[in-house]
């Protein structure tokens, strides 16, 4: 009953594939990840971040690639480990946000009417709000948190933006003829919004968690910097950044910030560059191909 669709997975690669910029940009996504995620693997992070005062401030060389920091911390290995923590909680915070603001945004925007109006009413209560004076808020009340219950508090206040698209092209598509036809045959409700309604909208989903990807990872290492974010003992990029703070480190010893912030850089622009040609992907009217 489904109309019948062009292979999405397709087209977003096309449109990434006649992106020369989105195509570098995810081939390096995925060379970044693949380094850090493979290289953390044989490291231990109680002997990264044991402290030798005899090593301390060392600028880069050949023993040490990017230096030491103030306890004699090797930045390489300290890069590695913050990296993979900051793309953790990026990515379960993306996923988690996603998961809950799908959900909600079909369930909205496929049966409308009283149940539309009341979830629409708790998101726009939760939105009057900022997004990051919420997080900010509630790291405050917790006295003791781990990694998991910052990325739970993210996830808790990141998926509204993703409900609201959803109920929006849940809306659109409920009006289509192939849901109204299965209606008639008796389908039910949950078998129609996940097994007709859903595929259908696979490049919105794409495109809009790609772009939230980029979008975390600059909430968490700016939270990280403010004191609001990861843990103290968790390396992080945000943390690395934080070097930046004194001023004979910022112009005398740029080796303990800077490959922090050029890699969160290159990551973001790398994850926005391929957000946007899946975003093109998604639009008929905007494709190149």
């Amino acid at each position: 009953m489904q109309p019948k669709t062009t292979n999405v997975w397709k087209i977003m690669w096309s449109e990434i594939y006649s992106d020369k910029v989105a195509l570098i940009g995810l081939i390096l996504f995925f060379l970044i990840i693949g380094t850090v995620y493979i290289w953390a693997m044989f490291l231990d992070q109680t002997e990264v971040m044991f402290v030798n005062l005899r090593l301390r401030n060392l600028p880069p060389s050949g023993e040490f690639w990017l230096g030491t920091d103030s306890g004699g911390r090797d930045m390489l290995r300290h890069l590695i480990l913050s990296a993979r923590n900051s793309f953790n909680i990026a990515f379960l915070v993306t996923a988690g946000g996603a998961a809950i603001g799908i959900l909600v945004g079909l369930i909205a925007g496929y049966f409308g009417g009283h149940v539309d109006n009341v979830i629409m009413r708790v998101i726009n209560l939760v939105a009057m709000v900022p997004f990051i004076m919420l997080i900010v808020v509630f790291v405050s009340l917790v006295p003791s948190y781990s990694a998991v219950t910052f990325a739970g508090i993210m996830i808790l206040f990141s998926w509204q933006g993703t409900a609201v698209l959803l109920r929006i092209k849940a809306l659109q598509q409920g009006r289509l003829d192939y849901v109204s036809a299965s209606k008639t045959l008796g389908t039910p409700n949950f078998v129609i919004i996940f097994r007709e309604v859903l595929p259908n909208l696979v490049s919105i989903i794409v495109s809009n968690l790609t772009l939230a990807l980029a979008n975390n990872i600059g909430i968490e290492t700016g939270l990280t910097f403010l004191g609001f974010g990861l843990p103290f003992d968790t390396p992080s990029l945000g943390r690395l950044v934080v070097y930046a703070r004194t001023p004979a480190n910022l112009t005398d010893r740029p080796w303990l910030w800077l490959p922090a912030a050029l890699l969160i850089v290159i990551m973001m622009l790398c994850v926005n560059f391929v957000g946007q040609a899946l975003n093109r992907a998604a639009d008929a009217k905007k494709r190149t191909i």
